[in-house]
């Protein structure tokens, strides 16, 4: 079968990842609201699966953009693209980390400093953070920046994509082939967790949550290219409606959210470009895309803000909310902007710089 070309960015996947970060913020700080409804803080209390969205959402979009380029070795031809993939993955995901962590370091050795402790930061595990192996298997509990965990899980999928492009070409099944496969994933990351939420012993079950969610993006992808301008949406939506039912009712979470967030990123990509779409207008649109730093700077943001400001973190007031919020919005304008375009920019730029300059060197 033969897919239309991709487009170069679908502006609604990236709206909704900006509001999926700030779910995840709301997650972090909702037990210190004051007077925040019980029910408000039980929504937000689900943040932590945004992740699972996340994880989807890589997988469609790398799949998306590279697969392509991986299966035919680039449009030279030259053997360099899973190289040159690689290179760029980690040039998008690393600089930034590096520099929240460093921040998190900082915070550590100030308190360390002013005879405290926080049983956060442990150093001996710090290599494994720097290097994003930290959620690898090697250690048994979140530490220092705990958002990063997800970041660690992403490099082992980066790492493992290009086998999964020269193992399969999902363009080749068929529609209900690539259903079936998508069930079978998710089926088997319900019963190999067992557990009763996908937040579960992160670092147990983190790892296998994000390759099998990664995956399974990539085949929502593959059924998007394939569906763009058909009835599908409606049926996206009546299935929509039929998981979140099945999950108010009682199903797992396991086997129900990862499922109904594959559905609900097919009916994203379905009907983005349409007109008044909510998700692509500027403002949303912008806070997808500093979308990353304002995932990675938050959690330590919130500590220190707590340190600096609070001193019951039980009740904090509305005012001191949002001026912590107010904070995350603008580190994450500033982070974006100084620190991870122009570091990924300076580092996708490196490989030609070396070139040029061992080719100087020749005699």
């Amino acid at each position: 079968m033969t897919d239309r070309a991709p487009v170069h960015e679908l502006r609604a996947l990236t709206g909704v990842r900006g509001i999926a970060a700030w779910f995840v913020v709301f997650y972090h700080i909702r037990l210190s609201i004051a007077g925040l409804p019980i029910g408000l803080r039980d929504v937000f209390a689900k943040g932590y699966l945004a992740v699972d969205f996340f994880f989807l959402l890589s997988g469609f979009v790398i799949w998306l953009t590279w697969s392509g380029r991986i299966r035919t070795g680039g449009m030279n031809g030259d053997g360099t693209s899973i190289p040159r993939f690689l290179h760029k993955r980690i040039a998008r995901i690393w600089p930034l980390h590096l520099v929240t962590l460093g921040g998190a370091v900082a915070l550590a050795l100030v308190l360390r400093a002013t005879g405290r402790n926080d049983p956060q930061f442990v150093f001996p595990e710090l290599p494994l953070h720097i290097l994003l192996l930290q959620n690898w298997g090697f250690t048994r509990h979140l530490a220092w920046n705990d958002p990063a965990w997800s970041i660690s899980a992403e490099l082992g999928a980066y790492l493992l994509f290009p086998a999964l492009v020269i193992a399969v070409d999902w363009r080749r099944l068929p529609s209900l082939a690539l259903l079936a496969i998508a069930v079978a994933l998710l089926i088997g990351l319900h019963l190999a967790m067992g557990a009763p939420t996908l937040g579960t012993d992160i670092p147990r079950y983190g790892l296998l949550r994000c390759l099998i969610e990664f995956t399974t993006g990539s085949i929502v992808c593959a059924l998007w290219l394939r569906w763009r301008g058909t009835r599908a949406p409606l049926y996206g939506a009546v299935a929509i409606l039929v998981l979140v039912s099945l999950w108010r009712i009682g199903a797992p979470e396991t086997l129900v959210v990862p499922a109904l967030f594959a559905v609900a990123l097919l009916l994203l990509a379905l009907t983005a470009g349409r007109d008044h779409n909510p998700f692509e207008t500027g403002l949303v649109h912008y806070f997808g895309e500093i979308s990353y730093a304002t995932y990675l700077s938050h959690f330590i943001l919130w500590k220190a803000f707590k340190l600096a400001f609070v001193n019951d973190a039980t009740a904090v007031s509305l005012a001191k909310i949002a001026l912590y919020l107010a904070m995350v919005l603008l580190a994450s304008i500033a982070l974006y902007h100084l620190i991870e375009r122009p570091a990924q920019r300076w580092l996708n730029r490196l490989p030609s710089r070396l070139r040029e300059g061992l080719g100087e060197g020749r005699p």
